[in-house]
This record gives structure tokens, C-alpha cells and sequence, in this order.
């Protein structure tokens, strides 16, 4: 496990990171959702290795378990949270909220 946290996570891996905080999810849902044959998109591999995610139990019902973030993990999703918080551009303000107020 790295004593640190990369500096910027990759797009996928705060899309999953979102995908398994945002409801109770299995092994078997993650497996299904996101296992690759590809070499370039191992998001699962890289948040387990990372320390990101982890899998809550063990034994031949595998696929019952739970998948949850590690306090790491939501310390990522929180930074990347945060980071795209404030970088989002300011909302512009119509007229109506530009011009002065005329109440006395």
C-alpha cells in the first residue's frame, strides 16, 4: 500500500469511487460493472492495490460481499469533490439579480 495518495486521480478511478459510494454494492456487482481484460483500464486492480476500495468478508459466498470505501478512499473522493467544487466557473447572474433593489 502507497503512504500516499497520487495527486490527481484518474477520471475512472473517481467515477468508481463514486459508483461505490453511491449505494451498497457486492463483489459480484463490481466484478460485473467493471472487470476488464484490458491492461490500460484497471481501475478495480488500482483501487484495491491503492487501498481505496475494499471487500468485506471472504469465503465461498465471495460474491455476496460487500465492496466499500476505505477511509482512503473516501479521503480521494472527497479531495476530488472538493477540487472540482472549485474549479466549476461561477454561475452568471441574470438582470434580475444584477440590477439594485428598488424597495424602500
Amino acid at each position: 500500500m502507497p503512504d500516499s495518495i497520487k495527486p490527481t486521480p484518474s477520471l475512472i478511478m473517481i467515477q468508481f469511487l463514486t459508483w461505490v459510494a453511491d449505494r451498497p454494492r457486492t463483489y459480484a456487482d463490481a466484478m460485473d460493472a467493471w472487470r476488464t481484460s484490458c491492461p490500460r483500464l484497471s481501475v478495480w486492480e488500482d483501487a484495491i492495490i491503492e487501498d481505496l476500495v475494499r471487500i468485506e468478508g471472504n469465503g465461498a459466498s465471495r460474491g455476496a460481499s460487500a465492496v466499500t470505501l476505505t477511509r482512503r478512499g473516501r479521503a480521494v473522493l472527497q479531495k476530488a469533490k472538493n477540487a472540482s467544487q472549485s474549479s466549476e466557473p461561477k454561475r452568471a447572474r441574470s438582470p434580475a439579480e444584477r440590477a439594485p433593489s428598488l424597495q424602500h
